[in-house]
């Protein structure tokens, strides 16, 4: 991924090694000599990696971490550094730099910790960008900066594109339409119609009608033609939500729309064709649905071109806060309360509680705390019973039987090091192990990717 990378070393030969280094792999390079240099630069340009020394004269790595998050708080920065002054990396690692890379430098490691940072820096903005796209939405399902989100929108975006049928699965609440409507709003289709039907809300003698029209005279009250969905839809995007409470006589006709975009309005002879592509979602277990004859096998192979399923909020507890203040913002402007934040203890609650409902539930909650808050942050008493009263369970790793040891090594530290917020010097401590070690972990990961 291409990217504008700023370099800060006082030492030329360094900077031009460097610059040469970066500029062979595609990015766009700027070079200050030393941290006012690079100030100035910043406040001039807007670069997706600081890549600074930590030694310097004047205005040290340090000091320019400091200064670089005034100008942009989402930059990512790199250190550079001599093994003798580790401890400052890790310190300076507390005070919001990303990474860093010891010397004498290698062009490996270089590349590698540049590349993870211009992924993290575009994951970010993409996730701001989202946010506010989202913000009048009725739920922001979508928001979150977990693995399982990441993952989810990087398999998005590589569908979006295409005229593929994609199938969403996911429990209630957690946002498959909100997906459905994010997949057609980066299709080549954006600018066509997106045409819902919620095929759970319809009567079966009414679905047919409803999805493929009918002439005039079908039957008693067909007083004119009426043009269905897939009608409606041509050239755009058709979403069929909760698509196994069809009928299994519709899902025939569906199936030949899917096959050669053939269809009948009902009571008409004349065969229509839909350039329409089919979006389809359900919460039920797609393949235990196709067992019980609620779903036709040939359908289901049709329709699950492409799977996508949404994460269930207690599988993402780590965008719970991110969620939480996007809906207390909303609702506060909604409803005209002062609120600002959430206190530690809503927090905590929220985060520990199951949200069997996911995302939906933790709106509804969150709106009635906001409009029953009588102060600017909101405390336990405004939450529902049951949410206030949750408490984190005692946190756990479990591994089946034959998980390499690598693995194990690495799911624990991992999951220690999130739980230390990052600091890797209290990871180190709880695990019994040094810091040393863990930066060499980590740097065996990257070049294990």
């Amino acid at each position: 991924m291409q990217a504008t990378v700023l370099v800060v070393d006082d030492e030329e030969p360094n900077r031009a090694t460097l610059t040469r280094i970066l500029e062979r792999e595609g990015h766009r390079v700027i070079c200050a000599a030393d941290g006012r240099e690079a100030i100035s630069t910043l406040r001039a340009e807007t670069p997706n990696v600081l890549l600074t020394d930590l030694k310097m004269p004047g205005m040290d790595g340090m000091e320019l971490l400091q200064n670089a998050r005034q100008v942009d708080g989402d930059l990512e920065v790199i250190l550079m550094t001599a093994f003798g002054t580790v401890e400052n990396a890790v310190t300076a690692m507390k005070h919001g730099a990303n990474d860093f890379i010891t010397k004498p430098l290698r062009r490996s490691e270089i590349v590698k910790a540049v590349a993870k940072a211009i992924e993290k820096r575009a994951l970010v903005m993409e996730n701001r960008d989202l946010k506010a796209r989202l913000a009048q939405t009725s739920s922001s399902a979508l928001i979150g900066s977990s693995p399982a989100m990441a993952d989810l929108l990087t398999e998005a975006r590589q569908v979006a594109d295409s005229v593929a049928t994609v199938l969403i699965s996911g429990e209630s609440g957690t946002g498959k339409g909100i997906l459905a409507r994010w997949i057609h709003a980066h299709s080549p289709r954006a600018q066509a119609r997106l045409v819902e039907v919620n095929c759970s809300a319809l009567p079966d003698n009414l679905i047919e009608s409803e999805l493929f029209g009918y002439e005039a005279g079908a039957f008693t009250d067909a007083k004119s033609r009426k043009e269905g969905r897939f009608g409606l839809a041509n050239g755009g995007s058709l979403f069929l939500d909760e698509v196994t409470e069809l009928p299994i006589g519709v899902q025939a006709k569906l199936l030949r729309v899917l096959q050669d975009g053939a269809y009948e309005r009902l009571g008409g002879t004349q065969t229509l064709r839909s350039d329409t592509r089919l979006i389809a979602a359900t919460n039920r277990d797609v393949a235990a649905a196709v067992a019980e004859g609620m779903l036709r096998e040939d359908l289901y192979y049709r329709l699950n071109v492409i799977q996508l399923h949404v994460p269930p909020l207690r599988d993402r507890v780590e965008d719970i806060p991110l969620l939480a203040r996007h809906f207390v913002d909303r609702f506060a402007a909604h409803h005209g309360r002062a609120v600002r934040g959430l206190s530690e203890d809503v927090v905590h609650a929220l985060e520990s509680y199951p949200w069997p409902g996911n995302v939906r539930e933790l709106e509804n909650a969150l709106e009635r705390a906001v409009v029953l808050s009588r102060s600017d942050q909101l405390e336990l008493n405004t939450l529902p019973p049951d949410v206030a009263r949750a408490r984190r369970a005692p946190e756990r790793l479990s591994f089946s039987v034959g998980t390499p040891l690598k693995i194990m090594e690495r799911r624990m530290i991992e999951a220690t090091m999130k739980k230390c917020g990052g600091d890797k010097a209290q990871t180190a401590h709880m695990l019994g192990t040094t810091v040393r070690t863990i930066y060499r972990r980590e740097a065996e990961w990257r070049r294990d990717r």
